[in-house]
């Protein structure tokens, strides 16, 4: 496990030299926008094996002196309060966090952009709430026929409707929290407004997936067609590209569909496009920098099975429909897999099964899968990660390393004083007791230091398990899947 595929480094290289290259295709003004996550990129990172999650902002904090960032967040998604499945946050909160993040970097974040926007009280609301932050903050409204009817959209009551976005330096990232955000819808809003003051501006795309010179149905493609099936995206054959040069080169179907719009936008702004198909858009290096192929692929064929487990558990509380499903059932076809390839699944579907209770398993870096159960004192998940870290730090299966004289009181607090119905110890409720025990016991002291080893882990539980369970887990780098059933038949799931 945690093999090596791709080269991060020079990956950071060859892709900076690219964008330099493509800023000084563009003279005063270039748009940019970066699609994906720009500093904690885990989908990346997940699928091309040695990706580093914060690769694109490294590149992006070389040119932090003549670049601003420009956030786009869909007011439907504001209203629904869309979920950031990686992180567990609303993307209205992740765009407070993504602020943070960048100022962190020393980078300028100018304004945030509501997109879709058509009264929606929860955007309304936010949009308040930001302003109240001292940010800046832009409507842009939904376009009847789009991208289809050009007329409309090219003219005063399309893009002109746009509440234009004042930027003051040379490169604007236009960037946001997830998916069908609206970033180029944004991009190509400025590109006429601009126009229409008698700037002359660029615009280039700095998209992960898919992977143009990849094969179409290449496990690291199919995976992200598998991450974004909520939003219908389909990967597929650039037909521009293939007319203008006769090569194959891959693309999804938003940006093809949307192309003839930027090729209006900009033969009205210079004469003539600088691009002749989506795919020239794009400035994406990753496969010069894939080093071993079949690692990816296997990474990327693991992701596609997570990601199925997790909609079904979406399925299961209501969060996604099953269309999505079904969508994710042909992309494992079509990888050559299915859900029982996922080894750590199983083995936590045999431990529930031999103690007729919740279990849950961890497959560790080495390759070790250890299983955990459903006791008096600790919930599945805790009893795994206490066993992980015994494993990991060579300590005997027998030995406790928290005392039943410690957890019992614990319990006994959680239900007699503080409302829960559940005694068991959530694996943060664990994790603090051995750090307590760490100060005078040397076993729990040698497991505490394993925890960062558990980075890069697979586990899988029986049942759905809590967000406190799942926070801890996700805080530690483990990648979780879990069955798509709750532990009870309750309507209300707290613990």
């Amino acid at each position: 496990m945690n093999k090596t595929g791709f080269d991060n480094n020079a990956y950071i290289e060859k892709q900076s030299e690219n964008i330099i290259k493509r800023l000084n295709k563009f003279g005063n003004k270039l748009y940019l926008e970066f699609g994906g996550k720009l500093f904690d990129d885990y989908h990346a990172s997940r699928v091309l094996a040695g990706f580093e999650p914060d690769s694109k902002i490294r590149m992006l904090e070389k040119l932090k002196d003549e670049a601003e960032i420009v956030i786009a967040i869909n007011a439907g998604d504001i209203e629904k309060n869309k979920v950031r499945g990686d992180l567990g946050i609303t993307y209205d909160m992740d765009v407070l966090r993504l602020i943070d993040a960048f100022r962190g970097y020393g980078l300028y974040v100018s304004s945030v952009v509501i997109t879709q926007f058509e009264g929606q009280a929860n955007a309304i609301s936010y949009r308040h709430k930001l302003e109240q932050l001292g940010l800046k903050v832009y409507l842009h409204y939904p376009i009847a026929g789009y991208p289809s009817n050009l007329s409309l959209i090219i003219s005063d009551e399309g893009y002109g409707r746009n509440e234009y976005v004042e930027t003051t330096r040379r490169i604007v990232v236009v960037t946001a929290p997830g998916p069908g955000s609206g970033k180029m819808a944004t991009c190509l809003s400025q590109l006429y407004h601009e126009n229409k003051r008698g700037i002359k501006a660029g615009y280039a795309k700095f998209e992960t997936f898919p992977i143009w010179n990849l094969p179409l149905k290449h496990p690291v493609n199919l995976a992200y067609e598998a991450a974004t099936v909520d939003l219908s995206d389909v990967n597929m054959i650039d037909p521009f590209h293939l007319e203008a040069y006769g090569k194959m080169a891959v693309n999804y179907n938003r940006d093809v569909e949307v192309f003839p719009v930027l090729n209006a936008i900009f033969q009205r702004i210079y004469g003539e496009s600088p691009y002749k198909s989506p795919t020239d858009m794009g400035v994406n290096m990753i496969a010069s920098c894939i080093t071993d192929d079949a690692i990816v692929s296997q990474a990327a064929k693991d992701e596609i099975i997570r990601r199925y487990y997790n909609t079904c558990c979406q399925v299961r509380k209501g969060n996604a429909d099953q269309e999505q499903v079904s969508k994710l059932e042909l992309i494992m076809e079509q990888a050559h897999i299915q859900p029982s390839d996922r080894a750590v699944a199983i083995a936590a579907m045999k431990r529930a099964e031999e103690t007729d209770g919740p279990a849950a398993a961890i497959q560790l870096p080495d390759g070790a899968i250890i299983t955990g159960k459903t006791s008096e004192l600790l919930g599945p998940t805790s009893a795994m990660l206490l066993s992980a870290l015994k494993h990991l730090a060579g300590i005997s299966k027998d030995v406790d390393l928290i005392s039943p004289i410690i957890i019992e009181p614990i319990c006994k607090l959680k239900t007699d004083h503080l409302g829960n119905s559940n005694p068991r110890l959530h694996s943060d409720e664990v994790l603090i007791a051995l750090s307590i025990c760490a100060l005078t016991d040397l076993n729990a002291r040698k497991a505490m230091e394993q925890l960062r080893n558990l980075r890069g882990s697979e586990a899988h539980t029986s049942v759905i398990i809590s967000q406190v369970d799942m926070g801890v887990l996700r805080n530690l780098g483990v990648n979780l899947t879990s069955e798509p059933v709750y532990q009870t038949k309750k309507l209300y799931h707290a613990d």
